[in-house]
């Protein structure tokens, strides 16, 4: 598993990018992607999605509305707004810069 300190700057990316795959996903829908694609080594606590999820509610990337899942219960479903797709750009834009300065660093150190 990866420290909280290693996802905390990288938990917006990875829920915009999940958005951006999928049309529309609920919190524990998400969570398990994330791990189902991490192979088990990134696992949402929702402590840290919730939180996180509202916070991009709140700063339009995300859009959220009520709906039934698969089984029938009842979940908030959250899709990528046009904010939210601007924002995963330089997200993305920002890790590639930040991969290639760690790699750099580590082959010269």
């Amino acid at each position: 598993m990866y420290s909280k300190e290693l996802l905390k700057g990288t938990l917006s990316a990875i829920i915009l990018k999940l958005l951006s795959e999928q049309e529309r996903m609920y919190g524990y829908e998400m969570s398990q992607k994330v791990k189902e694609l991490s192979d088990g080594k990134i696992l949402l606590k929702d402590g840290s999605l919730y939180p996180a999820l509202q916070r991009m509610t709140a700063t339009k990337w995300l859009r959220a509305e009520w709906g039934t899942t698969e089984t029938g219960r009842k979940a908030r479903f959250y899709t990528l707004t046009p904010a939210g797709r601007r924002q995963l750009a330089e997200e993305e834009q920002r890790w590639d810069r930040l991969t290639e300065a760690v790699n750099r660093a580590l082959r010269f150190a």
